[in-house]
């Protein structure tokens, strides 16, 4: 992988792909990097490029000094202009969604469209919060590692976590080589970001929400609760899927993605021809 430094940290990264079709940024969420998209991306259009980016902390990424969702958004923001990307298309997994809204807070000009994946705009109740608390101090009596391997299983439907078992086995195996300061800095950046239900509301730029109605981490009325926010939505409910639809219905989620960029480029061409 690739690197640049920012805030004196390494954050990594990979371009992948060529074409002259708008970019795809790909974020990943919490306890994974990456390497989660890499089979996802073989079924994608190969007409354009697609960087993934290891979020600070996670992967080959080095923790920043107080870590914020703010600070990770603009830690790929310097990714994004260090690959010379002008416009872009966003996607974010969970806590990767997090980020990209923080980015669409101040960079919406930069994107020609948003997909939330697993993810949501809203600020942790107080319930989640204390939640968080907890994780934290487990981790610190307990180390990151039986963390992770509790934590994993959960984000994918019973069913799967039980056929598909060497997927999640990959997942934690990734996550038990994290630095553990990156997972206690990301659950309290989690725990301490602001909503931003009304960066959505505002967004003139189409936003795709994949919606696993089977999530614990993202429970389905949730995610509901903001399909209705953006001028331009698509709204993808997947039955039999948790939190992890690029593994659990990898067909289903790229087949809709790959009809959403379309969507995202005709209607740029419509846009730019009105007549």
């Amino acid at each position: 992988m690739e690197h640049i430094s920012f805030l004196g940290k390494k954050v990594a990264f990979r371009v992948i792909g060529e074409g002259d079709a708008a970019p795809v940024v790909l974020l990943h969420g919490f306890c994974e990097d990456s390497r989660i998209w890499d089979e996802w991306l073989t079924l994608l259009p190969n007409n354009r490029k697609y960087l993934l980016i290891d979020l600070p902390g996670f992967g080959q990424s080095e923790v920043l000094p107080d870590v914020t969702i703010e600070s990770m958004a603009e830690a790929v923001m310097a990714v994004v202009d260090h690959t010379g990307f002008d416009r872009f298309v966003l996607v974010g997994h969970s806590m990767g969604g997090y980020v990209s809204l923080a980015i669409a807070e101040g960079n919406e000009d930069r994107l020609t469209a948003l997909c939330l994946f697993h993810s949501h705009p809203f600020a942790d109740s107080e319930e989640k919060k204390n939640a968080r608390l907890k994780s934290a101090e487990f981790i610190r009596n307990n180390g990151h590692i039986l963390y992770v391997r509790q934590m994993i299983p959960g984000l994918f439907a019973y069913d799967f976590s039980k056929g598909y078992q060497s997927e999640v086995n990959a997942m934690i195996h990734h996550a038990a080589a994290y630095d553990e300061a990156g997972i206690l800095a990301a659950l309290e950046a989690m725990r301490s970001r602001k909503d931003r239900s009304e960066v959505l509301s505002r967004l003139k730029i189409p936003v795709q929400f994949i919606v696993g109605k089977l999530d614990e981490a993202v429970p389905f009325e949730l995610s509901m609760r903001q399909v209705h926010l953006p001028q331009t939505a698509d709204i993808q409910v997947l039955s039999t899927v948790g939190h992890m639809g690029m593994f659990e219905a990898a067909q289903a989620t790229a087949r809709a993605f790959r009809n959403f960029l379309q969507f995202v480029e005709q209607l740029a061409v419509s846009t730019n021809n009105p007549d």
